[in-house]
């Protein structure tokens, strides 16, 4: 197996001209619109085995492999690749990055057409559904009829999710992992305190800091600290920091004593250098507004041949595992082929992406029996 894919490259893809426009679930309209996305491996003639990784709140497009000159492989590069578990010698493989994102993709950062400035808060609210509507213009553009598997953790589950019910007959198979049908309030809760420390910034100004030289980077890294908190467990943060020092003795002062503040003033200053706080706000309220629940995901009593493989991790507390047997449930119900798998896991939320071995078995033999079935 290699280490990684080797080079790759961002592309993009616009569509949306006016009149065009997408049309959002708040009775907005949006366009042009531009998605980033990456792809790995090769398409079969039949164009019968892609597979659209989805990526989570502050992830990006670029999945696999390194970009010429960085150090860095892309975010699921244990995953994606020649004999790993999204096997790139087997499988066409696609990520993009999602509307109302900031790399690469059009969101409030971007700017708007109408008055060739950002479009700051003039960006409409969007939801999950929106943004799978966009990645369908996309895999449209690039031929693909009906997708092998879509795949994705935290809210790249929601959007594998949201991908059945907006588009069932576009997909063969889905790998929803440590996700849930809609968010509980104690989820919305963790959401909306990082909204308010980001609007409580001075420097956020009402989302229109985008020409100014101060950037409200204090509040977005307050709010990047409190999700590193949700995404690890207790027993991972005794392991990885227990209550060890930085230095020998306590300084007395209100400066980083411990290791595990060290850590999380860290996380978010290396965050603010690659997000956009405006995209914070409408990203987090899309998964606020997600909501698939009672008949939503699959509509009525007609009989899909879809398949699911549900993957939850028993230390994740940010999106526990009841939530996936939830999903599970849903899908027996209405007759559904699903699989769920629960991994003992002492990583928290972040096991979706750290406890790549054991997803990559599973994911594996799932998309074997679904590709000769």
């Amino acid at each position: 197996m290699t280490k990684h894919i080797g080079i790759v490259k961002t592309e993009y893809f616009t569509f949306g001209e006016h009149p065009h426009e997408l049309k959002l679930e708040s009775g907005a309209a949006l366009g042009p619109i531009t998605l980033a996305y990456e792809t790995y491996g090769q398409l079969d003639e039949e164009k019968s085995n892609a597979i659209l990784v989805l990526h989570a709140l502050s992830g990006d497009a670029h999945a696999a492999g390194l970009h010429d000159g960085a150090k860095e492989p892309g975010w699921w590069d244990d995953l994606i690749g020649p004999g790993k578990g999204l096997d790139t010698n087997k499988y066409f493989v696609i990520c993009s990055n999602v509307i109302g994102g900031c790399r690469g993709s059009t969101g409030p950062s971007s700017i708007n057409p109408k008055t060739g400035q950002p479009y700051g808060l003039n960006f409409p609210i969007i939801t999950i559904a929106d943004i799978v509507k966009a990645q369908k213009h996309l895999i449209d553009y690039l031929g693909i009829k009906k997708l092998l598997s879509v795949v994705g953790g935290s809210m790249g589950g929601m959007q594998a999710l949201q991908w059945v019910a907006s588009f069932p007959q576009a997909v063969r198979s889905v790998i929803p992992i440590a996700t849930s049908l809609k968010h509980s309030p104690q989820q919305i809760a963790f959401d909306e305190v990082g909204r308010q420390a980001v609007m409580a910034d001075p420097a956020w100004c009402e989302g229109n800091y985008y020409d100014k030289k101060e950037k409200p980077i204090k509040g977005l890294a307050v709010a990047r600290m409190i999700g590193h908190i949700t995404y690890m467990s207790d027993k991972s943060m005794e392991e990885k920091f227990s209550r060890r020092l930085k230095e020998k003795n306590y300084s007395f002062k209100f400066s980083a004593d411990f290791e595990v503040e060290g850590y999380l003033r860290y996380r978010g200053d290396t965050f603010v250098k690659r997000f956009d706080a405006n995209s914070y706000l409408y990203i987090t309220k899309a998964m606020d507004y997600f909501d698939l629940s009672a008949n939503k995901l699959i509509h009525g009593d007609k009989r899909l041949d879809v398949r699911f493989l549900v993957i939850a991790f028993k230390s994740d507390w940010l999106y526990p595992a009841y939530q996936s047997q939830e999903i599970v449930r849903h899908l027996k119900i209405k007759g559904i082929d699903a699989t769920y798998c629960e991994v003992k896991s002492t990583y928290g939320h972040d096991a979706f992406l750290l406890e790549v071995e054991e997803e990559a078995h599973l994911i594996k033999h799932f998309l074997h029996k679904t590709l000769k079935g």
